[in-house]
């Protein structure tokens, strides 16, 4: 579908290209009325859907010039020589965005976090407790406000917390 670009004057290319990244970054991109004279409605969505995915997969990938040029070998050279350099120029604007993206999925986000280790010798039912408790504060940003979560855990609960983030980190590293 990239091959659609053709229709397009290649001076005019940068142009429509750093629309794309203002679309892609959260902005006002492209309007299809702009361009309503050189594709059908059909072909300006499926051209704008492959160029933000490109644009994403190329940043989001740490693509090199090369690796980009290769993804877009249906084009000429001026029309791919204008897309690596507009994703090239504003590639930390658009790794920023997509980062911010993946962080909006969830509403709320932990911005600190504190732990204390202690002993608790005895409580009112046992005079010789002994057993070692752990105190977890998590500083959250909830909806733009910050609150704060305190758990206390004995020995088997951080047990079995540590094997659940030990499962969502070899989760994560698959995605990767």
């Amino acid at each position: 579908m990239i091959k659609f670009l053709d229709k397009l004057p290649s001076e005019e290319c940068p142009k429509l290209m750093h629309r794309v990244v203002d679309g892609v970054c959260g902005r006002s991109g492209p309007r299809q009325t702009d361009y309503g004279d050189r594709w059908s409605l059909t072909e300006w969505v499926e051209l704008m859907n492959t160029l933000s995915s490109l644009i994403r997969f190329a940043v989001g990938r740490g693509c090199s010039d090369q690796e980009i040029q290769e993804l877009l070998s249906d084009l000429d050279t001026a029309r791919a020589e204008a897309v690596v350099q507009c994703v090239r120029s504003r590639f930390d604007e658009i790794r920023h965005a997509l980062v911010e993206r993946t962080n909006a999925i969830s509403s709320t986000q932990l911005q600190d976090f504190n732990w204390q280790l202690k002993l608790a010798l005895s409580s009112d039912k046992l005079s010789a407790l002994n057993t070692p408790l752990l105190n977890l504060s998590l500083d959250l940003k909830e909806n733009g406000l910050q609150r704060s979560v305190n758990i206390e855990m004995n020995k088997e609960e951080l047990q079995t917390l540590i094997s659940s983030l030990e499962a969502a980190n070899k989760v994560v590293l698959q995605l990767k």
